[in-house]
């Protein structure tokens, strides 16, 4: 850099350029968006009402006359052609309108605000998890290829790809908090949670310096975080290993080999930026993986989130609440994939030239 400026009077080649194409990306994406949501609700949308259930009988009740079915399907908009059902559905989402749900009696967008962060504070915790421990195993799996260790390390990823996240999380409820005692079996806290601020139940604790709930949360988290944390730290584990072999397999590792520097300065300071590129673009693929097992998650662990509200509005065929959970759930994917894509470009040396 202090070539370039010498050189070129202050002002290195691509100095500009950089943040432009930053822009060009992130412009890119937030265009696809209205097109990928509408997409998505579109095939939601179809495939709820086609799929043999009536929400004006569940809305009726079990003794409910023909008549009074009849009058809340037509109170509900559901005699009208599907293709008018989705264009009114598409008006109300435009001014803000989600609907109200039929298994909560509640404004739509209002149950998934509430049911929200405890979702997300599963996911970021599973993230951080799988991040913090796939990454280095990566590494080490790549460093000693095809050594037990690296062949036990790929057993257990692809185990952990493999292995259905429900009956994990049944066997660690059975194992961990049946026979041992040592985790709580289901919820987010004995008795009453913090008084709410953002939702998350972590962060609240915090600003209400509350320990004894903090801890109390961490404990009741530890289950369904690893559930949802074992298939997303085989695919950083897996990506991390390739990107690893991949950049050690480079021209510039051969260069700095040669020129006497530190195996580990190699390895943690040039190889792992190269390698992490192909891990960090799955990170939005894996924040996808966590929402849909969130919804298996969920319902195991008796977790107040959005995958429960989801499973609860499928089981009584509430439309609305399918709906606004598939609209939050593609929001928070695109938005995900919106910050890595310009994570990548930050930590990509390609990017630097």
């Amino acid at each position: 850099m202090g070539l370039c400026l010498a050189a070129r009077g202050g002002v290195c080649p691509g100095a500009g350029a950089r943040p432009m194409r930053t822009l060009v990306v992130v412009v890119n994406r937030l265009l696809w968006v209205a097109p990928t949501l509408l997409g998505l609700l579109a095939i939601v949308f179809v495939i709820s009402h086609v799929i043999p259930a009536d929400p004006a009988a569940f809305a009726a009740g079990e003794n409910a006359s023909p008549e009074t079915v009849a009058a809340i399907r037509a109170k509900l908009g559901l005699d009208q052609p599907l293709y008018i059902q989705f264009f009114r559905y598409i008006q109300s989402i435009l001014v803000g309108d989600m609907g109200q749900s039929i298994y909560t009696g509640r404004p739509v967008a209002e149950d998934l605000m509430s049911r929200l962060p405890a979702t997300m504070e599963l996911a970021v915790a599973a993230v951080i998890v799988a991040t913090v421990g796939g990454v280095p195993l990566g590494v080490v799996s790549a460093l000693y290829r095809n050594s037990w260790l690296d062949h036990f390390l790929r057993v257990v990823t692809i185990a952990g790809l493999a292995i259905a996240s429900f009956w994990f999380a049944i066997i660690l409820q059975l194992t961990f908090s049946m026979r041992l005692g040592i985790t709580p079996l289901s919820g987010r806290v004995d008795g009453w949670g913090p008084e709410p601020i953002t939702g998350f139940y972590l962060i609240d604790a915090l600003i209400r310096h509350d320990p004894e709930i903090f801890f109390d949360a961490a404990w009741h988290m530890i289950l369904p975080v690893v559930t949802l944390a074992l298939p997303a730290a085989a695919t950083v584990v897996r990506f991390t290993r390739a990107g690893v072999l991949n950049a050690l397999a480079s021209n510039f590792v051969l260069y700095e080999t040669a020129m006497g520097y530190p195996r580990r300065l190699i390895i943690w300071k040039y190889v792992l930026r190269n390698a992490l590129i192909g891990t960090v673009t799955q990170i939005g693929l894996i924040f996808g993986i966590l929402l849909a097992g969130a919804v298996v998650v969920e319902a195991v662990f008796d977790w107040p989130g959005l995958g429960t509200f989801a499973v609860n509005s499928i089981l009584s065929s509430d439309y609305n609440a399918v709906m606004g959970f598939t609209l939050i759930a593609g929001s928070l994917f695109i938005v995900v994939n919106l910050l890595v894509d310009i994570l990548q470009g930050v930590i990509d040396p390609r990017e630097r030239a």
